[in-house]
C-alpha cells in the first residue's frame, strides 16, 4: 500500500498545470487534499471533478505572496482535517526576460511568489510539524534552479534559492523527522509560459514545449513517489526532464 492514503496535503498553485494534476493523482490514491490558488472558479471546478471520482478535497483561495493568507490556509487545513501531513509549495511565476529589459515589477513578483511564497508556506506548517515530530515539505524548483541561461537570470535565481532553502530546512529538521523534497521539472506543458511578456522568448518556449514538453501528470507522479515512501525514507531531490531536453 502506498504511504499516501488518509494523508492531509496542502497544495499551492492548484488551479492548473502541475498543481491540478497533482491534486487529482493524490486524491485518487486516498489523500485528503486542500487546494489553494487565487482563481476560485478553477478551484471550485477541480474540487467538483475530484469529488465525482470519490476523492476528499477542500479549497481555500490563497495568494502565497501574503504571509497572512498562507497562515490562514494552514489554520483552515487544521480546522477542516485536524492535521497537516504534507505541504507542497507548487505555486510559481516565470516571466522570463533579459536583464537589460529592466522588468523590475516582474522580478519583484517572482521573488514574492517563488521565494517568499515558499518561505511563508514553510513558516505556516513547520511549528506544527516540529511539535508532531513528523511531516513532509515538498518545494517545486526547476531545472532552471540547476543552470541559468539567457533570459532566466532572475527566475533561475529564485529557483536556486528554493533548492538552497530546502536543503537548509532538511539539515535543520533531521531530528524532528520532517522530510523534504525538491522537485525540479524540465519543460512541462502548463500555463506557466503565459506569464512571459517578451514575445520572442515566449514563442521559443512554446515551440520547445510543443516539440517535447512533458504532461503535468509526469511531475504529479514524481510528487506521488516522494510522498509514498515509508516515513524513514526521504527522497530529497528529483529532476524530471523530457528525454529530448538538453539543458
Amino acid at each position: 500500500m502506498l504511504n499516501v492514503e488518509e494523508k492531509v496535503v496542502i497544495l499551492t498553485g492548484a488551479s492548473s498545470g502541475i498543481g491540478e494534476a497533482t491534486a487529482k493523482v493524490l486524491a485518487n490514491k486516498g489523500a485528503k487534499v486542500v487546494l489553494s490558488a487565487r482563481r476560485e472558479e478553477r478551484l471550485q471546478k477541480l474540487k467538483s471533478e475530484i469529488e465525482k471520482q470519490g476523492g476528499t478535497v477542500e479549497y481555500k483561495v490563497t495568494d502565497v505572496a501574503s504571509q497572512q493568507e498562507v497562515e490562514e490556509l494552514a489554520s483552515f487545513t487544521l480546522d477542516t482535517f485536524g492535521k497537516i501531513d504534507v505541504l507542497i509549495n507548487n505555486a510559481g511565476f516565470m516571466p522570463l526576460s533579459y536583464l537589460y529589459e529592466k522588468r523590475v515589477t516582474e522580478w519583484e513578483q517572482m521573488i514574492d511568489v517563488n521565494i517568499k511564497g515558499v518561505l511563508y508556506g514553510i513558516a505556516a506548517v513547520l511549528p506544527y510539524m516540529r511539535t508532531r515530530k513528523q511531516g513532509h515539505i515538498i518545494n517545486v524548483s526547476s531545472v532552471a534552479g540547476h543552470i541559468a541561461f539567457p533570459s532566466s537570470a532572475v527566475y533561475s535565481g529564485t529557483k536556486f534559492a528554493v533548492r538552497a532553502i530546502t536543503e537548509g530546512l532538511r539539515q535543520e529538521e533531521v531530528e524532528n523527522n520532517v522530510r523534504t523534497t525538491i522537485i525540479s521539472p524540465g519543460a512541462v506543458d502548463t500555463e506557466l509560459v503565459n506569464c512571459i511578456s517578451n514575445q520572442e522568448i515566449k514563442k521559443g518556449i512554446e515551440e520547445q514545449i510543443m516539440e517535447f514538453g512533458l504532461p503535468a501528470e509526469a511531475i504529479a507522479n514524481s510528487i506521488l513517489y516522494a510522498i509514498s515512501q515509508p516515513d524513514n525514507i526521504a527522497v530529497n531531490e528529483i529532476i524530471v526532464r523530457p528525454t529530448k531536453q538538453e539543458i
